[in-house]
């Protein structure tokens, strides 16, 4: 492959969608930021709510410059960084592009591929058939681990020894099982206080 291929390449991104809104889940739960929703993921979960973003073949490669200003023209001071499973691609150049207009970045992903892109936040979601690399424990500022049922418990307990004592951990019930789960996660994190809850407030509010 030719270096203009590469730069090419290093240079657009498989657009799903893109919107300014509110943050639904995690630490930063409430704070406006851009979202910015990469195409292509090859993980998998049966309970995945953004399926359409799987195959990245299916949305337009769009240049990180009209990302970036896109971003600009929102008045967003934050971005998030999501997919799919949006370290499948090189971030690093949409990332610093952002820092350097004074963007602060958020990137969610599940750790299965390598770290790109220097964050301000990274928001680890690990999932059970595609472990995060080794590299991005020690980097995760929150551990968000989706119960969909009891089993689920003892994996979190597994991520959470992975990662440093300063990161948040952090239990979200799958939004399709919420009625069923979300006594199990209450009465855990009574019994297991260094976890705290997280919810998709953003479909509690009906907003993107």
């Amino acid at each position: 492959m030719s270096t203009r291929e590469d730069d090419i390449i290093a240079t657009k991104l498989p657009l799903v969608e893109e919107f300014y809104s509110i943050q639904g889940e995690g630490r930063n739960t409430g704070k406006a930021a851009y979202f910015i929703r990469i195409g292509g993921c090859d993980i998998g979960c049966s309970w995945c709510d953004t399926k359409f973003s799987w195959n990245a073949e299916l949305h337009p490669m769009v240049s990180i410059e009209t990302i970036s200003a896109n971003v600009l023209a929102s008045g967003a001071d934050s971005v998030v960084v999501t997919g799919g499973e949006p370290l499948m691609w090189d971030l690093g150049p949409l990332c610093n592009m952002l820092k350097e207009s004074g963007i602060t970045t958020f990137l969610e992903t599940s750790g299965a591929y390598p770290l790109t892109g220097t964050w301000d936040w990274i928001t680890l979601s690990p999932k059970k058939g595609s472990p995060p690399l080794e590299a991005i424990w020690r980097l995760a500022d929150e551990l968000k681990v989706v119960i969909q049922d009891g089993t689920d418990f003892e994996a979190a307990e597994r991520y959470s020894r992975m990662v440093t004592p300063e990161c948040h951990l952090l239990l979200q019930p799958e939004w399709s099982r919420y009625n069923s789960i979300i006594a199990d996660i209450t009465e855990y994190v009574k019994k297991n206080t260094k976890w705290a809850v997280s919810l998709q407030a953003h479909k509690f509010m009906h907003i993107p």
